[in-house]
């Protein structure tokens, strides 16, 4: 186990690669609401333990959810943000009891294999016309829990909100803000809990001050491209990314299981 001052001189050679995580991450979740901790968890956690990894993207995730709903809180679908915050709460520390409890290689491996059938349920899924702000109660707290357990275990609570407002109906705009609205007290609330269980150390405080400042520019970069491109386009190319970032989590765990 490395001491602070070798873990320092270990990370140095990780720099750049934190600094590019960040920029790409931050550009993600600023160009449609969400993703970075389906990007930056996975590549995060191929070069820091989960330990690490975690609170340091709950970090980057509250931080850029600030700059966007400075930006865009006009737009933000309150009722459904209220709800989805609320459900989530119980969920946190049951995900965060997960994190703590399941052998690293074991989380690693449900990771990557959580991430690949997400993209590839994304890729096939057929286009279906929604109904705008159509009422889903039950899926609605049902997600929001769901979004809570995986924001406490891993960092990653984009997929099931992601499955709520596309099946709500939002449009883009309403989802990007939306969101935000849900993560800046969503990932607050877990981010307490990791602080709580001192699990925000030095050294993952060190690691977010290298990462931060690569985000900002990404932020606005990310709400430029997000008003030029195609919504639909960008999201394959997302899913493919992160059915590769998946596949090679699997790998990795794989790998560190035979070598264990």
């Amino acid at each position: 186990m490395l001491g602070q001052s070798g873990y320092l001189l270990y990370i140095m050679q990780f720099i750049p690669a934190i600094i590019l995580i960040s920029f790409l991450a931050s550009f993600i979740r600023s160009a449609f609401g969400f993703g970075e901790a389906l990007v930056a968890v996975p590549l995060l956690a191929l070069l820091l333990p989960l330990s690490v990894a975690v609170p340091l993207a709950l970090m980057l995730s509250v931080s850029i959810a600030l700059l966007i709903l400075i930006q865009d809180h006009q737009h933000i679908h309150l009722k459904d943000a209220k709800a989805l915050i609320l459900s989530a709460i119980p969920g946190i520390p049951l995900g965060l009891f997960l994190m703590l409890q399941v052998e690293e290689q074991w989380t690693k491996l449900l990771l990557g294999l959580f991430i690949a059938v997400f993209a590839l349920y994304s890729l096939q899924k057929p286009v279906v016309k929604k109904q705008p702000h159509q009422k889903r109660t039950v899926l609605l707290i049902l997600m929001g829990f769901l979004s809570g357990v995986l924001g406490g275990a891993y960092g990653l609570n984009g997929p099931p909100l992601v499955f709520y407002g596309d099946r709500a109906g939002w449009n883009a705009t309403q989802f990007r803000a939306t969101l935000q609205a849900y993560f800046l007290p969503a990932s607050g609330i877990a981010l307490l809990c990791f602080f709580a269980k001192s699990l925000v150390t030095p050294i993952v405080c060190y690691d977010f001050l290298v990462a931060l400042p690569a985000a900002l520019p990404a932020i606005y970069l990310g709400r430029w491209l997000n008003a030029k491109l195609s919504t639909r386009l960008f999201f394959k190319v997302v899913y493919l990314l992160l059915l590769l970032i998946g596949i090679l989590l699997l790998i990795h765990s794989l790998i560190g299981k035979l070598a264990w």
